[in-house]
């Protein structure tokens, strides 16, 4: 990833792995000169809506890592992430589909998720694409193989952001293509509990969604930041397709008391 940035000429890149910080240091180790760090994790949790609740997405970026309150809930993210991708796997080999366990776990080489599984269909030659698998067909949000999991309030995420000297971002809110998402409420009520910026320049935001962020972002005093969400290897989004601008960049430097960027 970080031979892809500097290839990419991208300044600074952030690295946000879902509920984990393991690949920071490897990352760090591997910095050119010129090309600088941006620690971080995305944090999966849910806000109540009319009594359901609905998933989010949460940046964190700058935090202590060794904060022992928000790496507990880390830890336990991961182990949760794993389960459900494990009784998500085996709901899809019990239908009949040649998907193993094993063979998730060994495309994850690390913490596993839908995007694993994902993968795997891809591998074992049941679906075409990545893309193919997040649907209701498949492993999409209230698909035929989807089970619901276990996150925590949107509200605790957000403290312990920042009781970890972190800050926050909300990613992608209006991706509708991704499954549901909220409305502006929500978004003012983020900023009222502590949110620092909102994803605004993303792949899955069409161009009325990128302005009804910014106005709203302006109107609450968030941080705009953008980024291309890319995932890898076979991901359709392109590494430095959407970027931040470099006044926000340094807002969420200035913003933040946990960690430094890391520089090459």
């Amino acid at each position: 990833m970080v031979r892809h940035a500097a290839d990419a000429g991208l300044d600074v890149l952030a690295l946000t792995d879902h509920d984990t910080t393991a690949g920071i240091d490897r990352a760090a180790a591997a910095l050119p000169p010129g090309l600088t760090l941006l620690p971080g994790a995305e944090i999966s949790c849910s806000v109540a809506i009319r009594g359901r609740k609905v998933s989010l997405h949460v940046l964190a970026y700058l935090f202590d890592r060794a904060e022992p309150r928000f790496a507990a809930v880390r830890a336990r993210l991961r182990d949760e992430r794993a389960s459900h991708a494990r009784r998500m796997v085996e709901g899809i080999a019990a239908a009949g589909h040649p998907l193993r366990w094993e063979r998730v776990r060994e495309l994850a080489g690390g913490t596993v998720g839908r995007p694993h599984v994902a993968a795997a269909l891809v591998d074992a030659g049941l679906v075409p694409t990545v893309r193919d698998a997040f649907t209701h067909d498949w492993i999409g949000a209230g698909g035929r193989f989807w089970l619901p999991k276990t996150q925590p309030d949107v509200g605790e995420t957000l403290r312990l952001i920042r009781d970890a000297g972190g800050v926050s971002v909300f990613a992608h809110p209006f991706a509708s293509a991704r499954g549901e998402t909220v409305g502006p409420e929500v978004i003012t009520d983020m900023a009222r509990a502590g949110l620092t910026g909102v994803e605004v320049d993303h792949p899955d935001h069409q161009p009325p969604d990128r302005d009804r962020l910014r106005v709203l972002a302006a109107e609450l005093g968030l941080v705009v930041t953008g980024a291309s969400d890319f995932h890898g290897p076979g991901d359709r989004r392109v590494l430095g397709s959407e970027t931040t601008a470099r006044t926000s960049y340094e807002a969420l430097v200035d913003r933040a008391s946990g960690a430094a960027p890391i520089s090459g």
